[in-house]
Parts: structure tokens; sequence; C-alpha cells
């Protein structure tokens, strides 16, 4: 985002500069408008940002609500588990706005697995069963590489690797997340939020500089 409203202002300081050294103008494309439609884009590719942040910030936060719940046997853990896999349908929803409805239930279904995956790992974890929790993880890398995998076909601006990258940094800061609260260290649980919520953040707007850049014309 910062990049592209650089990007913006340089472009826009050399017409201007061009401007004056010709002393003329092209009628409709006065430094007035052009800095209008610079403004547009840019508000429009920061709601982008805006809301992706807020979808993302809500699959890590409704995560640790279920983790805390779940992990010390709270009634409420189903009810925190519905909202979480709630959020993935709205995930989905933002995804299918420019990739069309099945890319969205596609992706829907995907982070549903992300989910449903953890739920059994912590399951696993609890109970002290880590053959159990093996095979759980074994399936969330499984998993995040098929959303690597489904993020990069739908758009070139996001390498797999890239993707792949940030997907088993979000696995490993929400285990560590996972391991604090199970082991009761309260200070250590604090601190991988922190790491939670930062990397998510950085995983949300590469992905909303990712759609910006393939559909310029959207945010116009």
């Amino acid at each position: 985002m910062q990049r592209t409203t650089t990007g913006a202002a340089l472009a826009l300081a050399t017409l201007l500069a061009t401007g004056l050294t010709s002393g003329c103008s092209v009628s409709g494309d006065t430094p007035a408008s052009r800095e209008t439609t610079a403004s547009v884009s840019s508000e429009a590719a920061a709601a982008l940002k805006q809301d992706m942040r807020k979808l993302w910030t809500d699959h890590v936060v409704w995560t640790r609500l279920y983790v805390m719940e779940a992990v010390a046997d709270q009634p409420d853990a189903a009810a925190a588990a519905g909202r979480l896999l709630k959020n993935q349908e709205d995930i989905g929803a933002a995804v299918a706005k420019y990739y069309g409805a099945a890319a969205g239930q596609q992706m829907t279904t995907l982070l549903k697995e992300h989910i449903t995956i953890a739920v059994d790992l912590i399951k696993a974890a609890k109970a002290g069963d880590k053959t159990g929790q093996k095979a759980a993880d074994d399936r969330w890398q499984q998993n995040a590489d098929q959303i690597a995998t489904f993020l990069s076909g739908a758009n070139p601006n996001l390498p797999k690797a890239t993707v792949l990258d940030l997907m088993k940094t979000h696995l490993k800061t929400t285990t560590d997340e996972v391991v604090a609260r199970l082991t009761k260290n309260w200070d250590d649980d604090v601190r991988a939020f922190d790491r939670v919520y930062d990397h998510i953040l950085m995983m949300s707007d590469a992905i909303s500089d990712g759609i910006v850049k393939q559909f310029p014309d959207k945010f116009k």
C-alpha cells in the first residue's frame, strides 16, 4: 500500500512538472483532476486493506478465544468455535468479490479445514496424545500448502513460496500460543499472541496488495 501510494505521488509530481515546463495542460487532465483520481484510487485500496485486516484479525482473535475456552474446558468453547467457522465464510465471501462464488466457496472450505484440524490438534495436545498431535499437525501443514496453492493460482502476484511461508509462520505462531496456554506460561502466552497478531496483519496486507495489483481497474 505504501509503495503504491508513493508511486502515485511520484507520477503526479512528474506530470505536474511537465505541465509547468510546457506552460499548458490538456483539457480534462488538470493537476486537480489527477489528484482526485489518485485520491480515489488510494481510498479504495485503503478500504480493501482495512476490510481484510478486520477479517483476519477476527480470525486470530476468535482462534485465541477458542483456544482459551477449550484448554480450560469451558462451556462456551463450542460457541467460540462456531463464530470462528463463520469467520472463514466471511473471508471466503471477500475472496468471491474478486474471483467468483466458486473460488470463494473453495477458500471457505480450505479455511474451515484449517480450523477443524486445529481443533483436533488441541484435543490431542491436551490429552498428551503425541501420535494424534503429529497426525493433526501433518494434516495442518498439508492444508497450508493447499491454501497457498489456491491463492497463488488465483493471483500471480502471490507466489506460492511466499504464501506458503506466510501460512507456515501463521501455524507456528499459533502453535506457540497453544503450547504456552497448555503449559500455563502466561507471559509466553501473551508474547505469543502478539506475534500471532503482528504476523496476521502482514499476511493480510500481502493479500490485499496482491489484489490491488491484479485488479487495478477496480481501484480507480
